[in-house]
Parts: structure tokens; C-alpha cells; sequence
């Protein structure tokens, strides 16, 4: 039951801030203000919910390490983001035509917080670490990356490549960060940084979501593969190529710090965020 409360518990924030954002559309600062505010308490929720269900404390978003967590993991999904766009660039299939605004911009890094944060705690804080403790992690990986890329299908030009593609990129490289450093903050640093390339600086749909415009007024256009099409780059080629680099390379990591959970190791303790680093 503790997945099911802890489920409820940082859905019901999501909604709330969500709700909140819709109220406020239009005025970026308060976007702004709401979109941390939703992601500060979803944090707090879910540390308290861990505590209440699973008795323990919750070391994976314990403060220690949280800003360079998140900072180093925001640059590196910045860079992957550019290094996806600098490729469609090359094949002439990207153009800035000039400045964008400010403004939409601090919209967005309220909205991304949020999402990212809220999207994490749900996906890796909750689901795959509880799974994992069931299955082990390999199993888990596959498991939550499919449902990840699934939850993506009721976006505005969802398609079922750009499913598969969020699936493969977003879900095995966050999934990943979390196995590497068996805390969230890498993950959600990733996340909010490659949202906020795709959204705030780079001006492109994001997951299939039409954003307001950022600090580049930009236009795509090419082929699917290249471009993602309606879905935004994260359908692209390019940013599968990129993120299953990226998500081997945490794997690595993992493998050699010993936070893989094999399945019989994994049915005997039941929780992988307890493992030593």
C-alpha cells in the first residue's frame, strides 16, 4: 500500500499545482511563483509520506548534495538539449530568425520546475524504486521507461514513435541518474534542464506541448526522424542517440559503485533507496 499513498500523496499535489498554473496563466511571474511553490511542496509531501509509509528517512531527497545534484544535472540535460539542436541545425532544418521574449521564459522555468519535479518523484522516487525492490533493477528500468513513455500519449501530437522515443531517452537516462547516484536530484536537474533548452531557450515544442515562445524566436521544419515533426526533438533521432549515450554512461556508473539490484538481492531487502553508495 505504501506505493498506492505515496502515489496519491505527490498526484494530489501535481493536480493542485496544476490547477494553480491554469489560474494564473498569463501572468509569468506568478507562473513562476507557483510552479516552485508546487515543486518545494511536493518535496516536502513526499518525504513525508515516506516516512509515514515506510517508516524510515527519506535519503533520497535528503538536502545533502541537493544543489549540485541539481545543478550539475540541469547543465548536462542544457547540453544534451543543444547538442540535439546543434545536429538539426547542421542539416539546416532549425533557424533562429531573431530574440524572443524574457517573458515567457520565467513562465516557463515555474512550469518545468514543477514538472519536473513532481514527474520524478512519481516515476523514479515512487514507482521505480518501489518496483525495483520487487523485480530488481533492470526490470524495474523497463518496466517504469515504458510507462513514462505511455503517460506521454495523451499529449497535444503524441504519437506512438514519440512515445517509444520519450520511453527509450527520458525514461532510461532518469531512470538511470537515479541508479547512478541513488538520489533524485541528478534526475530532476536532467529533467528541468532539457525541458527548460527545449522550452525557454530554444523555443520548441516539448513532448507534443506547443509552449509559449522563449528567448529565441524560432522555426523547424524537416524530416520526422530529424526533426520529431509536431512532437518536438524529443521524436528526433538525434535525442534518442544522445540520451541512450547518457543513460549508459549512468549505468556504468552504477555498475561500478554496486547499486545494481539484482532480483534475488532485490526480494531480500525490498528497498534499493537503502543501498550503500
Amino acid at each position: 500500500m505504501r506505493l498506492v499513498w505515496q502515489l496519491i500523496a505527490v498526484m494530489a499535489v501535481a493536480f493542485a499545482g496544476n490547477q494553480g498554473s491554469m489560474a494564473v496563466q498569463g501572468n509569468h511571474w506568478l507562473e513562476l511563483v507557483v510552479g516552485v511553490a508546487t515543486a518545494v511542496l511536493a518535496l516536502l509531501v513526499y518525504a513525508w509520506v515516506v516516512r509515514r509509509t515506510e517508516r524510515r528517512a527519506p535519503v533520497e531527497v535528503e538536502l545533502k548534495g541537493a544543489a549540485p545534484g541539481i545543478s550539475w544535472g540541469t547543465l548536462l540535460g542544457i547540453g544534451l538539449f543543444g547538442a540535439v539542436i546543434l545536429n538539426i541545425t547542421f542539416l539546416g532544418d532549425y533557424t533562429v530568425n531573431g530574440l524572443g521574449t524574457t517573458s515567457g521564459a520565467i513562465g516557463l522555468l515555474g512550469f518545468m520546475a514543477a514538472a519536473a519535479v513532481t514527474e520524478e518523484l512519481i516515476f523514479r522516487g515512487v514507482l521505480f524504486r518501489i518496483i525495483e525492490g520487487w523485480t530488481g533493477t533492470w526490470i524495474a528500468l523497463t518496466l517504469t521507461s515504458v510507462l513514462f513513455g505511455a503517460a506521454h500519449l495523451f499529449n497535444p501530437h503524441a504519437t506512438l514513435w514519440g512515445a517509444l522515443a520519450i520511453a527509450i531517452e527520458a525514461g532510461g537516462m532518469l531512470t538511470a541518474a537515479y541508479v547512478a547516484t541513488r538520489k533524485l536530484w541528478v534526475p530532476i536537474g536532467l529533467h528541468f534542464g532539457w525541458n527548460i533548452a527545449g522550452s525557454a531557450i530554444f523555443s520548441t515544442e516539448v513532448s507534443g506541448n506547443d509552449t509559449p515562445q522563449g528567448l529565441l524566436d524560432a522555426t523547424m521544419s524537416g524530416p520526422m526522424l530529424v526533426t520529431g515533426g509536431d512532437f518536438g526533438p524529443e521524436g528526433s533521432v538525434y535525442a534518442v542517440g544522445f540520451c541512450v549515450l547518457a543513460a549508459g554512461v549512468f549505468m556504468w556508473l552504477a555498475h561500478r559503485r554496486g547499486h545494481l539490484v539484482p532480483l534475488r538481492r532485490s526480494a531480500r531487502s525490498g528497498m534499493a533507496a537503502t543501498l550503500p553508495r
